[in-house]
């Protein structure tokens, strides 16, 4: 594939991933900061994505639903691994600056 062909791939993922919407704060996940690298090769799409702490009651759920999304986007042939990353540790600042307009949050 090609650098430009990735980079579509990769934009047209992160947009299916707004879809999922973290059930605590409302909003969605690639706003809130919370994918980290999106990866697609011929044989697998990878999700990298992390939560606002590792105490979070819902990160079963958020990535079971980034798991559903991500089938839906990837090509047939490839399988999809959506991994729970810590490093680095989420932080506000990683939000979107329409993420931190609705949740009130001081920019950056």
């Amino acid at each position: 594939m090609s650098a430009l062909h990735e980079n579509a791939a990769e934009v047209a993922i992160r947009g299916a991933l707004r879809q999922v919407i973290d059930p605590e704060v409302g909003l969605n996940i690639v706003d809130l900061g919370l994918v980290y690298r999106v990866e697609l090769s011929p044989r697998c799409l990878l999700v990298e994505i992390t939560m606002t702490s590792p105490a979070c009651p819902m990160g079963a759920f958020v990535r079971n639903e980034v798991r559903a999304v991500a089938r839906e986007v990837a090509p047939s042939s490839a399988s999809v691994d959506v991994v729970l990353v810590w490093d680095p540790p989420w932080s506000p600042t990683m939000m979107s600056d329409p993420a931190r307009e609705v949740l009130h949050w001081p920019e950056h």
